[in-house]
């Protein structure tokens, strides 16, 4: 076989870059190791920023977004019961969406099966050939059959384990990463939401989120250990918990249930220096992790995506190397600015036990500036809604 870019991984960064790329009339295949019902079976939260709107608008597939998201014109935050709004509409006259990234990986998917562009589902032994050579290409098996991918440019949208970024010679890639002590346990529930707007709440206990998928759905995270066992914990233990953290009159209104799923999911921040390695270029979680603190995961993805489609296009139909030269500087840039509200996110919102007493006083200090500086919240806001 034959392409212009080699994708690996079908999650919705690398069906992204696919459509922007065929948007164009630049020829890409998809390799993914997963089925397509597995793909679409891994519950992710769904904050999307303005960019991202307009970026799922610009590739076709905004409709069902615009029908069924939820826009949010704010957020609360709360310190021991004590609640802050920091309402984007009046700060900033901006907003963003709740709709859930397995919608939006459902609509991606769609569209590239309606035009027939080729996908690879479940490819096993995926390897990655002379990326820094002059015959990049990629081979797999299918169905128990070897198979060669031969292609100008290979795009790593295969995550955080994914082959791509592992191919990489250790010498030729910098990482950074910190790893946080805690998780979040999440629960998904078929209930209301318990407020119009996304609860950050922080408490003596520890951090808690609610949040939403729909008007009936909602998702809701308390903050445990990083090596918590989902098992030691009943729907009764987490309702019970979630209410302790909350402000006893959001506590009260929380309608609860059995859960639909309940998982935790480990924090950290990762970044890989550079995003380019002769035509290997790596993209969302293969380059970067971010605490999900900030709600910026799949749209620095979908920013990442955006400008190597840019970059490619410009290669392929232009003639131009510039883009596909400064993609790694000009996309880090951004991802720092992310992992930094990610950070101060997670930092002020999450206990950090061996700060001790200092460090809740410190917390409540920042709550505190927060609430009463107006420009704090415009930074907070533009952060949270879109970064420069």
């Amino acid at each position: 076989m034959r392409t212009q870019v080699a994708i690996i991984g079908g999650g919705p960064s690398g069906l992204m870059l696919g459509r922007l790329l065929e948007q164009a009339g630049v020829d890409a295949v998809i390799i993914e190791r997963k089925s397509p019902d597995y793909v679409l079976g891994r519950i992710r939260a769904g904050v999307l920023e303005q960019g991202t709107i307009d970026l799922l608008d610009a590739a076709g597939v905004g409709a069902r977004m615009h029908e069924e998201g939820l826009i949010h014109t704010g957020v609360d935050l709360a310190f021991d019961g004590e609640m802050l709004n920091i309402n984007f509409d009046k700060l900033i006259g901006k907003h963003v969406m709740v709709y859930g990234q397995t919608e939006v990986t459902r609509d991606l998917m769609a569209a590239r099966q309606r035009t027939g562009s080729k996908t690879i589902y479940e490819a096993d032994d995926v390897a990655i050939h002379d990326f820094d050579g002059a015959r990049p290409r990629v081979t797999f098996t299918k169905d128990g059959v070897s198979h060669m991918l031969e292609c100008d440019v290979i795009a790593g949208c295969d995550g955080y384990h994914g082959v791509c970024r592992a191919s990489v010679p250790e010498n030729a890639v910098t990482t950074f990463e910190r790893v946080y002590p805690f998780g979040w346990l999440g629960v998904l529930v078929e209930q209301p939401p318990v407020a119009e707007e996304l609860i950050y709440a922080h408490h003596a206990r520890g951090f808690a989120l609610c949040s939403m998928r729909s008007n009936t759905r909602s998702r809701y995270y308390v903050q445990v250990p990083g090596d918590e066992d989902v098992k030691n914990w009943s729907d009764e233990r987490f309702w019970d918990e979630l209410r302790a953290r909350l402000n006893p009159a959001i506590a009260e209104a929380l309608k609860t249930g059995p859960s639909i799923e309940k998982s935790v999911a480990p924090l950290r921040s990762f970044v890989a220096e550079p995003l380019r390695f002769g035509s290997l270029f790596l993209a969302g979680d293969a380059a970067h992790i971010v605490p999900p603190t900030g709600a910026k995961g799949l749209n620095l993805a979908m920013s990442d995506v955006k400008a190597l489609a840019e970059a490619l296009i410009e290669r392929f139909l232009e003639g131009s190397a510039a883009g596909v030269d400064s993609y790694s500087p000009t996309v880090l840039q951004r991802i720092w600015k992310a992992e930094r509200f990610s950070w101060w996110m997670t930092s002020l919102l999450h206990t950090f036990p061996e700060t001790g007493n200092f460090g809740r006083r410190i917390q409540r200090a920042e709550f505190d500036y927060l609430g009463g500086s107006v420009a704090a919240q415009q930074s907070l806001a533009e952060n949270y809604v879109g970064l420069p």
